[in-house]
């Protein structure tokens, strides 16, 4: 019997923790995300995203690159602050270590959360996006983290950002609150 529950375990995907609830206000987005973190999966990012949430540095944070099509970039908690200089956003990261990659076999799909990094896998931080549509490329090569399981409406109306970048120009987007949930 025990082996059964454990193969059932192993079919339903990974264990949840913790989540996040964003409060997300703008031009283009008004509502709530819900997002179910992936702790089995990354244990690191999981902590480092819920302690920055559970701090409040996430609060005020924008959508700093969207691109239509493939995903909304957020988290920079140095430079990606509401009322800051927005020519910086999406260079920070927060005051914590960079992360080991925490690479899976977990799909780049739609609704799914990975974390942002430069050319170095090792570098991920604060930064995090949610995938609009599948981007299979990403596959191995990014830490996913988690999944929407509320407010797909809301990231699919957060406002776009413009050039092959897709850094949103004018008034970006906002995660106006970032609370843990259990």
């Amino acid at each position: 019997m025990y082996k059964l529950a454990a193969v059932f375990a192993l079919m339903a995907g990974p264990a949840l923790a913790s989540g996040l609830e964003i409060a997300v206000e703008g031009e283009g987005a008004n509502g709530t995300i819900k997002i179910d973190l992936f702790e089995d999966v990354a244990p690191k990012h999981v902590e480092q995203i819920t302690a920055l949430a559970a701090e409040g540095k996430y609060d005020g944070v924008v959508f700093h690159r969207v691109i239509e099509g493939f995903m909304a970039q957020t988290g920079d908690v140095e430079f990606g602050k509401i009322g800051g200089n927005m020519s910086r956003a999406g260079m920070g990261g927060s005051e914590l270590s960079d992360l080991p990659a925490e690479f899976s076999d977990l799909e780049f799909d739609r609704g799914v959360v990975g974390m942002a990094r430069s050319q170095n896998p090792d570098s991920a931080n604060s930064q995090f996006f949610i995938m609009f549509a599948p981007g299979h490329f990403l596959n191995g090569q990014y830490t996913v983290v988690g999944k929407v399981t509320e407010g797909m409406d809301v990231v699919d109306a957060i406002k776009r950002g413009g050039g092959a970048n897709g850094s949103v120009t004018g008034q970006p987007d906002v995660m106006k609150t970032v609370s843990v949930t259990e």
